[in-house]
């Protein structure tokens, strides 16, 4: 586990705007258990590519999109270790990634940004992916 002073500052880039901290297996059952409406989680990390792109643009995302998900959820890979292994058991057919943002609408996972289409990308093409895919869903 990374030191909490460490990831402090990454976990409040986005409790600041918004998002609900699942630290526990138990918190993050509890979210997928409601059903409606929608929600995005991210799967937040200490790499380069979370500071750089995936934070910044969901970010930009949240503030630039006309709709949006009704919930804002994350957990810490790295740190939230039984919380982050319960996000991903609804993440299939897609293998583990972090960073990564995954949408879901009524339960059902409708669109997934693996850390591969994260990397090399700008925070601007991370927000226009995640903007398109809240005008579809949400």
């Amino acid at each position: 586990m990374y030191p909490e002073q460490m990831v402090g500052p990454m976990r409040a880039e986005l409790s600041s705007v918004g998002f609900e901290e699942l630290k526990t297996a138990e918190q993050v059952a509890q979210r997928f258990a409601e059903k409606e409406g929608t929600m995005l989680i991210m799967i937040n990390s200490v790499c380069g590519c979370a500071a750089g792109t995936a934070r910044p643009g969901v970010r930009l995302a949240l503030e630039k999109a006309g709709k949006k998900p009704q919930k804002l959820t994350t957990v810490f890979a790295g740190n939230d270790i039984e919380a982050t292994a319960e996000a991903r058991k609804h993440f299939a057919p897609f293998p583990p990634s972090s960073p990564s943002v995954a949408l879901f609408k009524d339960g059902k996972l409708v669109h997934f940004v693996e850390r591969h289409h994260i990397e090399g990308r700008s925070p601007q093409m991370i927000a226009e992916n995640l903007i398109m895919a809240f005008d579809q869903y949400c």
